[in-house]
């Protein structure tokens, strides 16, 4: 299944409700450090309700150790001033969705890292500075699943 990764997230609801949607989707959830709160916050398991048992959940202590223990292929990298569509792109499994914190997103030396095959957004009306962090996670990895037919869904 896919991967979704969160840089540094900050807002623990965020987090717990990307925990659900790791354990709906059976994709996998990869924290970055440092996270802007502790991961048994009672907001991030209120927001992940039971399903926390049922996600795999990894945190790294930071993006290089990451990516030497993912090996990933594809990395795709969401940010707001990016010009693809997230629509755009054809996913596989075991690609990479990579998100920054609210509200300042990726920092620009992430979005350059070799790693990251291309930066794509969401569209949304103009004058708009960006979606919700897990509501984002949700678009994009739903856009995936759709494109390789629900593949294990019910």
């Amino acid at each position: 299944m896919f991967r979704i990764m969160f840089y540094q997230p900050c807002i623990p609801p965020n987090t717990g409700n990307a925990i659900r949607l790791a354990a709906n989707t059976g994709c996998e959830l990869h924290l970055i450090e440092p996270l802007g709160f502790q991961i048994n916050d009672t907001q991030v398991k209120r927001a992940g309700l039971d399903y926390h048992e049922m996600a795999t959940v990894t945190i790294h202590p930071n993006l290089e150790s990451a990516w030497e223990k993912l090996a990933p292929q594809r990395v795709y990298a969401f940010s707001s001033h990016a010009t693809r569509f997230h629509t755009d792109v054809s996913y596989h499994p075991g690609d990479v969705l990579l998100f920054g914190p609210e509200p300042t997103g990726l920092p620009d030396d992430v979005l350059a890292d070799e790693h990251v095959t291309a930066q794509i957004r969401i569209p949304m009306l103009p004058d708009r500075r960006s979606h919700n962090l897990a509501n984002s996670a949700s678009i994009a990895i739903y856009e995936a699943w759709r494109q390789n037919e629900f593949d294990g869904a019910v």
